[in-house]
C-alpha cells in the first residue's frame, strides 16, 4: 500500500452534494446500513468525474466513468457498509476520500473497491485504502494512461499491499488479495494453536502447517 492522494483536474470537477437518503432512502438498504449513514456521515459531496468529456480518455463499457465522491465522517471514520452502499447506488467505478477532524486537524484517507459492471448489480471487491493523511500531503498528479481502464487500474494500484504483477488486471489482483486474507487468517489461527498445544508431536505437524501456510502466503504476495 502506498499512501497518496492525488491532484484531481480542474475540468473534471463536478461538486454536487448528495443527500443521504438517496442511499438509503428507497428501500435498497437494511436499517443497520441507514443505521451508519446517519451515524457516522455528516455530507457526501459527488466532487469530480473524470470521463472522455472532461478529461480526454476513452472509455468502456467496464469503465465508463470514474467518480470522485468526498464523504466527511462525523466522528473517527466512515465504514465499508456505507462505502459499499454508495458503490451499489451509482453505475460507474468510484474512488472514496473519507475526511475526518481528527485532534483539530482534517485528515483524509483514499479508499477504493474494484468494481466490476456488467449485467444485474455489481460485483465489488473487498476496500483496498491509504492510511490517514495530514492536510499538508502533496497531492501527485494522475498516473499516465490512454484509457479510462488504464487509469482506473492505475489510480487502484497503489492501494493494495500486494505486487503488481505484469499484465495482472484489477480482477487478478482483487481475486489474489482474497487469498491472501484467507491464508492471513490461517496464520493467525495455527499460530494461535502452537501457542497453546501441549503436546510436541502435535506443535511439529502444526508448525510445518504454518511453515508451508507463510511460505504460499509469501508467495501469493
Amino acid at each position: 500500500m502506498t499512501d497518496v492522494l492525488y491532484r484531481w483536474p480542474p475540468a473534471a470537477e463536478f461538486n454536487r452534494r448528495i443527500p443521504k437518503d438517496r442511499f438509503y432512502g428507497r428501500g435498497t438498504t437494511n436499517a443497520a446500513v441507514k443505521d451508519r449513514f446517519v451515524e457516522e456521515v455528516a455530507r457526501i459531496t459527488w466532487a469530480y468525474k473524470l470521463a472522455t468529456a472532461t478529461i480526454n480518455l476513452p472509455d468502456s463499457e467496464g469503465v465508463p466513468e470514474i467518480q470522485v465522491f468526498e464523504v466527511v465522517a462525523k466522528a473517527e471514520n466512515v465504514s465499508d457498509q456505507v462505502l459499499a452502499a454508495i458503490d451499489k447506488a451509482i453505475p460507474s467505478p468510484i474512488l472514496f476520500e473519507v475526511i475526518r477532524d481528527h485532534d483539530g486537524r482534517r485528515e483524509t484517507r483514499l479508499v477504493a473497491a474494484n468494481k466490476q459492471l456488467g449485467h444485474g448489480a455489481p460485483k465489488i471487491s473487498g476496500y483496498f485504502t491509504t492510511g490517514w493523511l495530514p492536510p499538508d500531503t502533496e497531492r501527485q498528479r494522475l498516473p499516465t494512461a490512454i484509457t479510462l481502464p488504464d487509469l482506473y487500474s492505475a489510480l487502484l494500484t497503489p492501494l493494495t499491499d500486494v505486487q503488481i504483477r505484469s499484465g495482472e488486471d484489477m480482477e487478478d489482483v482483487a481475486d489474489r488479495l482474497r487469498t491472501v486474507s484467507r491464508l492471513e487468517r490461517q496464520v493467525k489461527t495455527l499460530e494461535r494453536k502452537i501457542r497453546t498445544e501441549k503436546q510436541l508431536n502435535r506443535r511439529v505437524e502444526l508448525n510445518r502447517s504454518l511453515k508451508i501456510t507463510r511460505a504460499e502466503l509469501d508467495k501469493q504476495r
